[in-house]
């Protein structure tokens, strides 16, 4: 039985200890958001309309793209109204729909890196079999599971929350709703979110990293063995991209989020949270399109302005 709900709405605390930011930060996370959503808009456009992306590399990094969007789009329109607005304020149905949409979309997005991963291992290590290995059929499967895996585990999250009750006080220490903050300012018990929490931290964290590191591993071990140098320098830029982002990524999480509610750090937190939500998706796609020529062909294709 869920328990009533006392609190109505919360206040977002962001930057309202830095006032003399806000003019600033305004202008930084708008050119951020553009920037994310058009470069991302634009791997879409140029791995669907151009038929020589059409493989499974792209196929994931379509899917990532995607899930950018989904990401930075659930927080910074929410985030530049704040900074705009003397009280930032959210509802509460509002907050666990942020608070879904997010989790649904970090969490997606560290188990495509994760496939993303294989796929490049199965294309060094496996050059000779990658069309039967990564067929259009397993991929449609694995990344039709990542979405549906990482919405059925945000709904559970979503749904613990919903049976909490908050009775004030109602600031958020934070910029976004997040699953940490909102457990703190409960006025009932948050064992079972505390070990749903640890145990999707496991899944999400712990385990990809260590399937990642296992690709990452077997692929440097078969870069090793190819006698030239230029045969070296191929395979490695293949994953290059790849290695760079998911680096970056991990960094963010474990940093911030490996760690019990208990010692739960608002200002780390908070820089954690502009890493992977703004930032993060706005590097993917420059990363990804840098140091890619086929996507750079591909974009020049469509936007002759790519070409230069």
């Amino acid at each position: 039985m869920f328990s009533p709900i006392t609190v109505t709405e919360f206040i977002l605390q962001g930057f309202s200890e830095h006032p003399k930011l806000w003019i600033p930060l305004f202008g930084c996370f708008l050119s951020l958001y553009m920037v994310a959503l058009t470069g991302n808009v634009l791997i879409i456009t140029a791995i669907t309309l151009n038929s020589s992306l059409h493989s499974p590399m792209y196929f994931f990094l379509f899917n990532l793209a995607t899930m950018d969007i989904v990401c930075t789009s659930s927080i910074l329109p929410k985030v530049l109204e704040g900074l705009l607005s003397e009280e930032n304020t959210i509802s509460y149905g509002g907050c666990m729909a942020q608070l879904f949409f997010l989790t649904w979309s970090a969490s997606s997005e560290l188990l495509l890196f994760t496939i993303m991963a294989y796929d490049r291992y199965v294309a060094i290590c496996h050059p000779l079999h990658y069309s039967t290995m990564m067929s259009k059929t397993l991929c449609s499967a694995l990344a039709a599971g990542v979405w549906l895996i990482c919405a059925f585990i945000s709904s559970i999250h979503t749904c613990l929350m919903t049976r909490l009750s908050f009775c004030g006080p109602n600031v958020i220490a934070h910029f976004f709703c997040e699953i940490p903050p909102l457990l703190l300012l409960s006025c009932t018990s948050t064992y079972i979110n505390g070990v749903m929490t640890v145990l999707a931290d496991a899944f999400h964290g712990f385990i990809n990293f260590l399937l990642t590191l296992v690709s990452y591993g077997l692929i440097i071990s078969s870069i090793l063995k190819i006698q030239t140098s230029e045969g070296k320098k191929r395979a490695f830029s293949t994953c290059s991209s790849h290695l760079i982002v998911v680096s970056m990524y991990y960094t963010v999480v474990f940093y911030a989020y490996i760690s019990p509610i208990c010692s739960y750090n608002p200002e780390r937190s908070k820089l954690a949270g502009v890493l992977y939500t703004m930032l993060s998706p706005t590097l993917n796609p420059l990363i990804y399109t840098l140091r890619n020529k086929e996507v750079k062909m591909a974009l020049g294709k469509l936007f002759p302005f790519f070409r230069n």
